[in-house]
């Protein structure tokens, strides 16, 4: 079958990449460990009387919050203490292929009960995340489904203005499960479902809340670590300023009712605690919020439910948050059209990016040193939030908008729609681009960067 012969080719290939770059990795052994990241089967309590069983760092979800200084080496020893090979993606930073956490551009696997120590310079200043980045298919117990996730500040940037307080809160969906989610020339193809959702590996009224004062003002540090799903957060009687995204500082910080959040993004937003309550911060459909995808925030001195109150409809718009007539003009101008290929009735749909799919799809060939506008065309009624490894670019055109000043590496390209990038090549070596959807990463939506030269 065509899903079957596509997961023995992808297979096949990261066996033969697998080896690329291990040289690197060994002397690295050499420099004691700043960190270790054990990865192993555990449970999670995210309700009352329901456990998760599920595969996560150091045995909670979010994995812990590790903070490393821009520019000063560091050495991370990643425990595989599972019976399959596991990755460690470091999203966000401009580091060696060998270490960045995809084993398409060659970084080595951490063998089954085995152990690597990976060492690298990080850079840039922001936030960033790490998470599972292996091969899962229709399994949904393996990659990104599972707790393999958590939060990475790279300190030494600049400050999005003065807090009181600073909380993390990261986004998951459990109990994935596939599901007819559309229909193609009659049929319906599968898509990922989830049963329950969580913040912090708690679903909405669990776990503690977020706790605030009257008057304070709260840096929010949004992490969608999905799988697969989109959410859209509003916090009842408040507004969010928005002053960066994926970790760099937007052009313009703008007030929004609605945050829109995709897998692998992150959103930092500060929030004035003006409207004394216990209040939801949650997804604003209502079935998904019901479901567990929200926490209570309390101000000091009150007690009760939480209140949840619809925010008004409101459409999340990226060039909001950027400027004008700021864009150079690129070297090379490079189309890639993603389309989905039905591949037959209760099956998951396949991916393809210039009409081939992974890994047949043609390289992205960039020169060291050049600026290239990337042109992402989605002819297909899917949203994709497409993620580019060791680099980031700049909006200069959402949906026929012009914009600049916003710089992201994962950007939501809508159904039908376009979304123009620039991106300056100045990171050598092989970084891995793709849907951040984890089944339609599987299900051949990804190519690789590659430099000329």
């Amino acid at each position: 079958m065509p899903h079957g012969r596509q997961e023995l080719d992808r297979r096949t290939f990261l066996t033969a990449m697998a080896g690329i770059g291990a040289g690197g990795l060994v002397r690295a052994q050499e420099t004691p460990a700043d960190v270790t990241l054990t990865i192993a089967e555990t449970e999670i309590e995210i309700a009352p009387r329901k456990r998760i069983k599920t595969t996560a760092y150091n045995g909670s979800f979010p994995g812990p919050l590790l903070r490393f200084p821009e520019g000063r080496p560091v050495t991370v020893e990643v425990v595989n203490e599972t019976a399959i090979p596991e990755v460690a993606h470091w999203h966000g930073l401009f580091i060696p292929p060998e270490v960045d956490g995809s084993m398409e551009e060659g970084t080595p696997p951490v063998p089954p009960h085995g152990r690597r120590r990976y060492r690298f310079v990080p850079r840039p200043a922001g936030l960033r995340w790490y998470h599972s980045h292996i091969f899962a298919g229709r399994d949904l117990h393996r990659g990104t489904y599972t707790a393999q996730a958590g939060f990475l500040e790279i300190t030494g940037g600049p400050r999005f203005g003065i807090a009181d307080q600073e909380v993390f809160l990261a986004l998951h969906g459990w109990d994935p499960y596939l599901a007819p989610m559309g229909a193609a020339g009659g049929d319906s193809s599968l898509e990922a479902a989830y049963g329950l959702f969580s913040v912090n590996g708690f679903s909405l009224g669990s776990g503690e809340p977020v706790r605030v004062k009257e008057g304070q003002r709260t840096l929010l540090h949004i992490l969608n670590a999905s799988a697969t799903m989109i959410h859209r957060l509003a916090l009842s009687g408040h507004k969010f300023r928005v002053v960066a995204l994926d970790g760099f500082a937007v052009a313009t910080p703008r007030e929004v009712s609605i945050l829109e959040i995709a897998p692998g993004e992150r959103i930092e937003a500060l929030v004035d605690m003006e409207q004394p309550g216990v209040w939801v911060l949650g997804e604003i459909d209502d079935h998904r919020r019901k479901d567990g995808m929200g926490v209570v925030v309390e101000y000091a001195n009150r007690t009760g439910p939480a209140q949840w109150t619809p925010p008004e409809p409101e459409s999340w718009d990226y060039t909001a948050f950027g400027g004008q007539g700021c864009v150079s003009a690129p070297d090379e101008r490079v189309p890639l059209v993603f389309r989905a290929k039905w591949a037959g009735n209760r099956w998951v749909d396949h991916w393809t990016i210039n009409g081939k799919e992974f890994p047949k799809t043609d390289p992205i060939l960039v020169r060291n040193g050049g600026l290239y506008r990337l042109i992402f065309d989605n002819q297909s009624d899917d949203a994709h939030p497409v993620h580019l490894h060791r680099h980031a670019f700049e909006l200069v055109k959402v949906e026929g908008k012009p914009m600049c000043g916003v710089r992201k590496d994962v950007v939501v390209v809508q159904p039908r729609k376009q979304v123009e990038v620039q991106l300056r090549a100045d990171n050598p070596g092989a970084s891995l681009f793709h849907c951040h959807m984890q089944l339609h990463m599987d299900h051949g939506f990804m190519t690789l960067l590659e430099y000329k030269d």
